[in-house]
């Protein structure tokens, strides 16, 4: 089973006179920078599987029992990779792990060269935008105390049908 996180999500009192994603690569962005890059859509708190002959990630319904399922955050963000040893901090130094993250992501679409979209809080001000545009998993998904580890592959997203 694979976890990832990447940061705990917006915080609206920071002051973007700037585009700063637009001008730094993530390399060079400040921990507040990168950590305002998280649109809290809670995809990256999804249990995902990974298959162990062609390294597919298929991501399942089934969420980490720390995550809130309405805001799509952590509830134990500081202390996340005490808690669950297969949560992955996500950080620019590890590129090689940002395939694992959704097409959604910021982190992933800027190491991939794309831009945000237009209903990312950083752009559209509105850090309820993600769920809105129905990109957040909230509503969407169970928590891993009520499913056995086993039959996590049961709950498998349908994939086919995204970019």
């Amino acid at each position: 089973m694979l976890s990832l996180t990447s940061t705990k999500g917006i915080d609206n009192s920071m002051n973007h006179n700037t585009r700063f994603w637009e001008v730094k690569s993530l390399n060079e962005m400040t921990e507040e920078e990168w950590e305002s890059l998280c649109d809290c859509c809670g995809q990256c708190c999804l249990h995902k599987i990974e298959d162990p002959d062609s390294g597919e990630i298929f991501y399942t319904y089934v969420a980490c029992q720390y995550l809130d399922l309405d805001t799509c955050q952590c509830m134990f963000y500081e202390n996340r990779l005490e808690l669950v040893v297969t949560c992955v901090k996500i950080t620019a130094e590890n590129f090689d792990r940002m395939h694992l993250l959704p097409n959604t992501c910021a982190y992933r679409r800027l190491s991939e060269g794309k831009r945000l979209p237009d209903w990312h809080p950083l752009i559209s001000r509105d850090p309820s935008a993600v769920h809105h545009e129905n990109i957040s998993i909230r509503g969407k998904v169970i928590p891993e105390q009520n499913i056995r580890e086993q039959d996590f592959e049961e709950f498998i997203i349908d994939e086919s049908n995204k970019e």
